[in-house]
């Protein structure tokens, strides 16, 4: 399996986030990558490649175009502010606030485009974020006839991040950007398979109205876990996308056999509705040892993951998303698609 790899990620670095009444250092850190990219040369996965460049037409295209032009311009507006430590948004237009109105003030915007306190800038945040976005649509360009599977080793990642916000350490939803992309492209219609322990809130909401991307995710309980306001069972789609948004949550402590039921059963959904690619939200945070989740599936199970997924018999994507036990991270990572190739 080919990879595709970004060493511009590195300059997404020393941001910080709001957690457990803490500001804090990012969970979300380069380590999480290099350990990936590490564990791929360990077990000879394939080879790895640079990403090629590509315009923001994508982005837009599932982004609302305020929002795509408003990222590059974050951190060059934060130092014209007279600051260089990282930002933090702190002020949000909830229920009650005008939202209607886009300000002008830096300080506004990053809580008119995020939803939360996990969407640090530093300098280097925007190259970061655009390498991510140009390696899943470099990978995405790699599935065609003969190849059937490649890995877009993105950070930061994207499936919190909807069509008009950012949030939980993600600015451009890379997934739903290269699921709209294959449709472009001419596939009649995409499967997007969410296994991140967190819901991929972004997704959802910017196919939740459409039938042609079809949305399923694996998650937490949205009533005890981030990013909590979405992902109940009862979201199942609205006008053209009824029936084709799937939300499995699950308690915390869920462990491997009963959250591979849930896989099953969405790997059931998706060979009924016959997608022409799947891209799969690939975060390893559902492991019993990540340090801001709660199900307890093992580095024996992830395997068992890629292999279920390959019995699909599609061709499939892999976009890395979560998973923050650092040590951990790249060999369940590879695991999933060591799983999926040897199936």
């Amino acid at each position: 399996m080919q990879t595709i790899f970004s060493e511009r990620h590195e300059g997404h670095a020393g941001q910080l986030e709001l957690i457990s009444g803490q500001l804090v250092p990012g969970f979300e850190k380069p380590e999480r990558a290099r350990f990936i990219r590490a564990r791929i040369d360990a077990v000879g996965l394939g080879p790895v490649s640079a990403p090629e460049t590509h315009s923001l037409d994508a982005a837009r295209r599932v982004h609302r175009d305020d929002f795509v032009d408003f990222l590059p311009q974050a951190w060059p507006m934060w130092e014209a502010s007279g600051r260089t430590n990282p930002t933090v948004p702190f002020a949000f237009p909830i229920r009650g606030l005008r939202a209607d109105k886009r300000p002008t003030s830096i300080d506004a915007l990053l809580g008119y485009y995020g939803f939360d306190a996990g969407v640090s800038f530093v300098k280097g945040t925007w190259d970061a974020v655009k390498s991510s976005y140009d390696t899943a649509l470099t990978a995405a360009s790699l599935i065609d006839g003969n190849t059937r599977s490649a890995f877009a080793l993105c950070r930061p990642p994207g499936h919190h991040a909807g069509s008009a916000f950012m949030g939980g350490y993600c600015y451009l939803n890379n997934a739903a950007i290269v699921a709209q992309r294959y449709r472009d492209q001419g596939a009649a219609r995409v499967a997007i398979l969410d296994v991140d322990y967190h819901h991929g809130n972004g997704t959802q909401e910017i196919f939740y109205h459409r039938g042609d991307v079809a949305v399923f995710n694996l998650h937490a309980d949205p009533n005890e876990e981030y990013p909590y306001f979405l992902g109940h069972a009862d979201e199942r789609g609205a006008g053209e996308g009824e029936g084709f948004n799937h939300n499995y949550p699950m308690p915390a402590g869920t462990p491997f056999a009963i959250w591979s039921e849930a896989l099953d059963d969405a790997c059931r959904k998706i060979a009924d509705y016959a997608p022409d690619v799947v891209v799969v939200s690939l975060g390893v945070d559902t492991f019993e040892k990540d340090p801001i989740s709660e199900f307890k599936l093992t580095t024996a199970d992830y395997p068992k993951i890629g292999a279920r997924i390959a019995q699909l018999g599609l061709p499939t994507l892999f976009v890395m998303e979560g998973g923050y036990a650092v040590e951990e991270i790249g060999v369940n990572a590879v695991g999933v698609l060591t799983g999926f190739e040897g199936a």
